[in-house]
């Protein structure tokens, strides 16, 4: 699949969510730059803006399997992962799987559950593969983590440790819609009987693992490498960040930055494209001192600086 297949293929996937979330064009091409770099989203907004929503609609459209999990504070690793089972009828303990067996899992108000269980979907994440009383089992290709979070209510919550938010590629928030968005979104409601909406299938799983080869043929030429890593490199040399964007984090920049191209119908990589998702992968992997966050200094904030005093190149 090239480029400009790619470009008509996503154009699609994105009209058809359109249809069911009211949201703006933007965040539903955050969402699905995280799916087409092969990466996970993380949606931090308030409750009834339609995170699960979009993560639902998302598997549909793509025709991929889907799997809800909510993140509780009682909730155990073997609830996620999958446990061994005692069968009765020969005597030998059966590998029951998990939730986690599925291409798009939405681990919903992800922030709920304890650490040890968060700590479950680590090395899923990163290498799509789960251990479960040493054996090691591998997940189905492809394999996306859509996790939300509620940004408000905090009581009772677990902050995600710095290990986990650096394995989501992209965060980004819905936001809520404007009057003319929320006015439709009763006459879509009036229109249906279901309380919810539902998308058609576009494609099947097939179509999407040749979709996310498609970013691979993006051409990204030495300038623009070398200014994603001075991008990355200058968060850390910020004096109001404390631990700025790792190696992992420069790597998805450059990721997101071929995706981005291709959700264009580019077969190359642009500065306008580094900068287009730039915010929503770079900012969240930032970690501020004591005195930034005293003085409220936002994480996009510095993203916008770093913006502004690289150089940007010039490409042909």
């Amino acid at each position: 699949m090239d480029a400009r297949q790619a470009h008509e293929e996503c154009e699609r996937v994105l009209d058809t969510i359109g249809e069911a979330v009211i949201a703006d064009r933007r965040f539903l091409e955050d969402v699905l730059i995280g799916v087409v770099s092969r990466g996970h989203v993380l949606l931090e907004d308030v409750p009834g803006t339609g995170k699960t929503l979009t993560a639902r609609c998302v598997a549909e459209a793509l025709g991929l399997d889907f799997a809800r999990v909510q993140f509780t504070p009682d909730l155990l690793p073997s609830d996620v992962t999958g446990t061994h089972v005692y069968n009765e009828t020969d005597g030998t303990f059966e590998f029951s799987e998990g939730p986690i067996f599925a291409n798009i899992v939405l681990a919903d108000e992800i922030n709920r559950a304890p650490p040890k269980t968060q700590a479950a979907l680590l090395e899923a994440m990163e290498e799509g593969q789960v251990t479960v009383a040493g054996e090691t089992r591998e997940l189905p290709k492809p394999f996306i983590v859509i996790a939300t979070q509620n940004p408000v209510e905090q009581e009772g919550t677990f902050p995600l440790p710095e290990a986990q938010v650096d394995r989501f590629l992209i965060k980004t928030a819905i936001g809520y819609p404007d009057e003319a968005g929320e006015v439709e979104l009763l006459e879509r409601r009036g229109a249906r009987e279901e309380q919810s909406p539902s998308v058609e299938r576009v494609f099947e799983e097939s179509h999407v693992r040749a979709l996310r080869r498609a970013p691979e043929t993006i051409r990204t030429d030495p300038d623009l490498l070398e200014y994603i890593t001075a991008l990355a490199r200058q968060t850390r040399s910020d004096g109001r960040v404390e631990v700025g964007v790792s190696p992992r984090g420069t790597q998805r920049l450059f990721e997101a930055a071929r995706a981005c191209a291709t959700l264009q119908g580019r077969d190359y990589v642009t500065p306008d494209d580094i900068k287009r998702v730039a915010q929503p992968v770079l900012a969240h992997r930032l970690v501020l001192t004591p005195d930034a966050a005293v003085n409220e200094v936002g994480k996009s904030q510095i993203v916008d600086t770093v913006l502004e005093s690289v150089p940007v190149p010039t490409v042909e």
